[in-house]
């Protein structure tokens, strides 16, 4: 099996410790001191536009940056749980093994297996509001 630092190279690396590294505690302290300290100098540049140029700037950075940095973490989490989720299907005995992959089908085909759940869900259901029935109308 491939080492997913290989696999990933060293996007997937930098994206990993950056992820790690903006998600603590500390880290949201820092950009929060960041903001205390910009709206603190407003009034030494006297609000001007330079000033707030700055802050909106830094911020679309910032922001542009760390949208793909989410995109990559939540493909990669996504990826992980599908793998989970094919082993699973493929280690319980009686699951139905033509549903490993299912991700990768166009939505034509994921629709027609989710209306067999639905209707599988449907009939569930109304098995319970009979059982439930009955034993309403036995007490």
């Amino acid at each position: 099996m491939m080492n997913n630092d290989r696999k990933s190279g060293s996007f997937g690396r930098m994206a990993r410790w950056i992820s790690t590294i903006t998600g603590r505690p500390a880290t949201f302290m820092i950009a929060v001191g960041i903001i205390v300290v910009w709206s603190v100098t407003g009034p030494l540049f006297g609000f001007s536009d330079t000033w707030q140029l700055v802050i909106n700037t830094g911020t679309t950075i910032v922001t542009f940056l760390m949208v793909f940095l989410i995109q990559n973490t939540q493909n990669r989490d996504t990826e992980a749980l599908q793998i989970k989720l094919d082993e699973l299907i493929r280690a319980v005995k009686g699951a139905r093994n033509e549903f490993l992959d299912l991700e990768e089908l166009d939505e034509k085909h994921l629709d027609v297996i989710r209306k067999q759940y639905l209707d599988l869900a449907e009939h569930a259901r109304q098995h319970i509001e009979r059982r439930t029935g009955s034993k309403t109308k036995h007490d």
